[in-house]
């Protein structure tokens, strides 16, 4: 049995070591305004446009402020600086190319190119194992959800359902399928060969069944021999649970490793919005307590099936992190194992990544990096969400607020 690590989520000491006086001030700041919620509503409904119009100071406040909480720079090279940083800590980076998709497939091309770009650039750098991609960077969203449509009205497996909707797209759809799926294969041949961890983000609802499918076929192909290809699964989702677990079983007979990265979610009202509309079942869990309960399920399962899954927990909740590192405990297995990682985004819950780095454990922040006026709608939606989710502005500043008092500033 392992010697048991002490970790505490409350020790502000290890969790802001690498932010300066000045950095740490700047962001109990950027909470603090983040705290009002009708600040944060007036800034993220004049920003977009603001910066559409290419107004010199707004991006400048925004560079200063926002930006250098969340974001790690324009460019890659800019990213150097922040991953490096990182690394004295013992904590990694995960990529993200935080560019939304825009239509059309040239658009999907040039994404394409980029993720590629990202992933070479990652193969050279120690500290860089993984990056992130969305499917709908480079596939337009209406065959996704065209795709989503049909596999809903076929029978069988989750595969089954995909190629049976696939034969029944018209022959241009088809076509265009297989350019999405070409994509795919190029950013995940690349990354095998680079051996570069790509995770797949999840997207809404219902688009989300192709994504699974495309997924799935591509670990079929490039996790044989080590996990490469990563889906993402929102527990806010009441089926996810099981899904995992049919994954799983897939992975088991196909002979394949699971690669599984653990979220609550990321477009609950939206779901919820559309499924009241379109008067369908909401796929949403019906309380917070569900969606705890079955993340924290889920991670169990993870740990109990660690020979063919590799677990990526990328949680700001305290008590999700806590069980996992618990779990390994209790099986006697090392907190550094390598079918195990933790992760949060840059900008937030350090007190959670690193007191777990600290401890040994495998941590990444989760690092968009992108020109001010495409990564703006990364940038709102942190904003909403530190108004949104309760306790969390709160729980942040209270944090920053102790070391400050601990500092004597």
């Amino acid at each position: 049995m392992q010697e048991q690590s002490e970790i505490s989520f409350d020790n502000t000491e290890i969790a802001f070591a690498y932010k300066s006086d000045k950095e740490l001030k700047q962001a109990d700041f950027l909470f603090s305004m983040m705290g009002k919620p009708w600040l944060v509503k007036l800034g993220t409904s004049i920003t977009p446009t603001a910066v559409k119009w290419n107004l010199p100071f707004v991006k400048s406040i925004i560079r200063k402020t926002i930006f250098q909480q969340f974001v790690g720079g324009e460019t890659l090279e800019q990213n150097v600086v922040v991953a490096d940083k990182l690394e004295k800590y013992g904590v990694q980076v995960i990529l993200d190319y935080g560019v939304e998709g825009k239509e059309g497939e040239d658009n999907f091309d040039h994404a394409c190119d980029e993720f590629i770009r990202v992933i070479n650039y990652a193969s050279t750098q120690p500290n860089i194992p993984f990056m992130s991609v969305k499917v709908t960077g480079f596939a337009r969203f209406g065959l996704l959800e065209n795709l989503d449509a049909m596999m809903h009205k076929n029978e069988g497996s989750l595969m089954k359902k995909h190629l049976k909707a696939v034969e029944n797209l018209s022959p241009g759809e088809r076509e265009e399928w297989h350019r999405v799926r070409t994509r795919m294969h190029r950013i995940c041949e690349t990354a095998a060969k680079g051996n570069v961890g790509v995770f797949v983000d999840a997207e809404e609802t219902w688009i989300q069944d192709p994504v699974d499918a495309l997924t799935i076929l591509m670990m079929d192909t490039y996790n044989k021999e080590k996990c490469i290809v990563y889906n993402t699964t929102q527990h806010y989702r009441h089926d996810r649970l099981q899904f995992l677990k049919d994954s799983y079983e897939a992975a088991v007979e196909r002979k394949f490793i699971l690669g599984a990265k653990l979220v609550r979610g990321a477009y609950m009202e939206k779901e919820r919005k559309r499924a009241a509309e379109m008067n369908y079942t909401s796929p949403i869990q019906p309380n917070k307590e569900s969606s705890d309960r079955d993340f924290d399920a889920v991670v169990t399962f993870c740990i109990d099936h660690l020979d063919k899954i590799s677990l990526v927990v990328a949680s700001h909740n305290e008590r999700s992190n806590m069980l996992a590192v618990e779990l390994l405990q209790q099986k006697g297995l090392p907190l550094k194992h390598h079918h195990v990682h933790w992760s949060q985004l840059y900008g937030m819950s350090d007190n959670i990544t690193f007191n777990l780095a600290k401890a040994g454990c495998n941590v990444s922040k989760y690092l968009p990096f992108g020109p001010i006026k495409d990564v703006v709608p990364y940038l709102m939606r942190r904003a909403q969400e530190n108004t949104s989710i309760g306790g969390q502005t709160g729980r942040e500043l209270a944090l920053i607020n102790k070391e400050i008092k601990r500092r004597g500033l």
